[in-house]
């Protein structure tokens, strides 16, 4: 049996009620929600929160809620204590679960799809969304007392062609086999990287990146 959890505190510094706010028409949330609904890849879909607000969102959407204690709701605690969390707390076991983050709007099924069917068919621990780095990280550099330093100046004069491709999180969903060890970290490689194009990811952390979000969602879905 698989299990979605949403993470999805109501306490948000940079953007207010962020995981609520209106997004192309409706709550950021729904979208998270929906996709993980209209999947048909979970027995159960809970969203744990510490928001009566989030909460109602979630219910009408068609999730469960867990309203989470007062400990798991601070800016300190990390998303695999409330994953731990929520887990504990349940009679049912699972045999997967999938962290989805509620910023998550362009989310799509056949990833998630795609993540969970590596994931089971594979020795593996993990599966999660990456999408590649849109310049190379080998030629990136630092600003130091107001002056550029790079961090390989090795790599100056390389064509970036001829430099080895770099990935990153992409921040939308996160398979795990629940019991399956791993001494790596979910970067290593006990984790099944789920490549996504760069069109379909965007980190949603400031009123800038939630325009920017909002720009793509219309000219792109």
């Amino acid at each position: 049996m698989n299990i979605a959890i949403i993470p999805a505190r109501g306490g948000s510094k940079r953007i207010p009620k962020k995981n609520i706010k209106e997004f192309c028409g409706k709550p950021l949330i729904t979208y998270s929600i929906e996709t993980a609904l209209n999947s048909k890849l979970f027995e159960k879909i809970i969203v744990s929160t510490d928001s009566k607000e989030i909460a109602d969102i979630a219910l009408k959407c068609g999730a469960d809620v867990q309203m989470r204690p007062s400990e798991l709701s601070d800016d300190f605690t990390g998303t695999w204590d409330v994953i731990e969390y929520v887990l504990d707390t349940l009679e049912d076991r699972y045999e997967y679960v999938c962290t989805i983050y509620a910023t998550a709007p362009f989310l799509q099924q056949e990833y998630l799809k795609e993540g969970f069917e590596k994931l089971k068919n594979s020795d593996a621990c993990r599966s999660f969304s990456v999408t590649s780095m849109s310049f190379p990280i080998q030629r990136t550099f630092k600003i130091t007392n107001e002056r550029c330093e790079m961090f390989w100046p090795e790599n100056y004069n390389k064509r970036s062609q001829d430099l080895e491709e770099a990935y990153q999180d992409a921040g939308q969903f996160y398979w795990e086999k629940i019991g399956c060890k791993s001494e790596n970290i979910f970067f290593g490689k006990d984790s099944i990287p789920i490549v996504l194009p760069r069109h379909l990811v965007q980190d949603i952390d400031t009123m800038e990146d939630f325009i920017r979000a909002e720009l793509m969602y219309k000219a792109i879905l």
